[in-house]
């Protein structure tokens, strides 16, 4: 039987994200996500929102760059996989709670107006992207272009491109 466990949300950070470094070095990072939906009540034709609340956990290098970077109310954009935690509680009483298991988390506008006016989208070319790899299956980025020098060592201010080679594949069209 296959299976797919995918969620992808966008939301605001409801705390200052919490970190930890375990004891075998890997640092994790606990962020708590509210993510909003609007909707119109049918039968009584008002607006209604509903708040849905999880808790996200990234871990690794993602997780330092989360504590570094990240602050309640932030807006994020979280994909991962669903996690179901169980746990007895002292009194005898099972409790379970869905978390998200972070591979990317996007740092998405940081809400807050900036003094000279313009909002991160404005301000930063693109959103900050940090995504989870393993050291072990991770290649090297091959360099698409670099900068030219002239005789004397001077950068020319030209780039020269290097192209890849076309894909190929076996499909008969």
């Amino acid at each position: 039987m296959a299976s797919f466990n995918r969620v992808i949300m966008i939301g605001n950070l409801t705390r200052d994200p919490e970190h930890k470094q375990l004891a075998s070095g890997q640092a994790v990072c606990r962020l708590g996500l509210a993510s909003n939906r609007q909707f119109k009540n049918k039968q009584s034709g008002a607006m209604v929102q509903e708040v849905c609340f999880v808790d996200v956990d990234v871990w690794g290098p993602q997780a330092e760059s989360c504590r570094q970077f990240l602050a309640k109310g932030r807006s994020v954009l979280i994909e991962g996989r669903l996690k179901m935690d169980s746990w007895q509680e002292t009194d005898g009483a099972k409790r379970t709670k869905h978390t998200i298991v972070a591979d990317r988390v996007t740092f998405l506008s940081s809400g807050q107006p900036q003094e000279d006016g313009l909002d991160d989208y404005d301000a930063a070319p693109a959103p900050a992207v940090m995504q989870m790899q393993d050291a072990a299956t991770a290649k090297p980025r091959a360099k698409k272009a670099t900068s030219k020098v002239d005789d004397a060592g001077s950068p020319t201010g030209e780039i020269a491109f290097k192209d890849q080679a076309p894909f190929e594949d076996d499909l008969p069209f």
